[in-house]
């Protein structure tokens, strides 16, 4: 098994590492075009556990919340960008048109001990209620940095 990984899979690799008493963290989104803000919240997600998990959005969720312009890297890229990174451990591509009852199966069948965010995550409320479903903490490990996002990249690409 490599670092991508589908349902089926982390399904199986959630247990195997539960059995190997490992401390799994979770995060997510879409980590369309990598900067530095994102480089800072998978390095402190990390240090959380013993395992990184990263849920990743599909090109439609993406598209469907950001607009039809993103995202800019397929999700196939962008999961292969992401395993390419030291910190991160699995990527998790996640399907398309996903419910709230598919994250919180998704979720369930991982059984993080930790959903780490970022502070002001405007989903805090329903990770909590996730977190307590399964026994886990949901953790903010950075504030948000000011002009890092890749919307602001967009622009400033749009402007040269």
């Amino acid at each position: 098994m490599g670092k991508i990984i589908n349902l089926e899979q982390s399904k199986t690799l959630a247990q195997k590492l539960h059995q190997e008493n490992k401390r799994l963290v979770v995060v997510g989104g879409c980590f369309d075009l990598l900067h530095v803000g994102h480089i800072a919240f998978l390095e402190e997600a990390k240090k959380q556990g013993d395992i990184l998990i990263v849920l990743l959005e599909s090109d439609e969720t993406i598209a469907k919340n950001k607009g039809s312009k993103r995202p800019i890297n397929t999700q196939e890229n962008r999961a292969k960008i992401l395993a390419a990174l030291l910190v991160v451990d699995y990527v998790l591509a996640l399907k398309p048109n996903m419910t709230d009852q598919d994250y919180d199966a998704l979720v369930f069948a991982i059984k993080p001990a930790i959903i780490a965010t970022t502070q002001g995550d405007t989903n805090r409320h329903y990770k909590e209620h996730q977190a307590q479903n399964i026994g886990a903490q949901v953790v903010d490990v950075v504030m948000p940095i000011h002009n890092q996002s890749t919307t602001r990249l967009i622009h400033l690409l749009d402007e040269l």
